[in-house]
């Protein structure tokens, strides 16, 4: 899952992400991506932080007790110190800011789960 209220950000990220083996599903709305959590069990999160209600952090937050094994990955053009830590303390386990190379993120959830290959 991919959530980032830009959607230029999102298109591109699920465009290289599913050609790289992942199944992908990608929300400019941080609401309608916490009510689509209610009906699929994603493995990993991909989210930015600045969004409005509610922000990244919420929706890692969020994720996180509706499935605690989820690996979660921060992006954002803001990137602090602070909200790095922020991020970690609420369960991310990578930080990006942007802009990033779309290849060191496709290698960096390789490592945290083998794609899934086919529709």
């Amino acid at each position: 899952m991919i959530v980032d209220d830009e959607p230029i950000v999102g298109e591109r990220l699920k465009a290289s992400l599913e050609r790289a083996g992942f199944r992908v599903d990608a929300f400019v709305s941080s609401r309608d991506a916490l009510n689509n959590m209610e009906q699929v069990a994603y493995d990993i999160l991909v989210t930015d932080l600045k969004m409005k209600d509610p922000d990244g952090l919420e929706v890692l937050r969020m994720a996180r007790r509706k499935r605690p094994d989820i690996q979660a990955v921060v992006i954002t053009g803001f990137a602090t110190k602070q909200l790095a830590s922020d991020a970690f303390a609420a369960g991310a386990v990578h930080f990006l800011a942007k802009p990033f190379k779309i290849s060191h993120l496709i290698e960096l959830l390789k490592t945290l789960t083998v794609p899934h290959k086919g529709a």
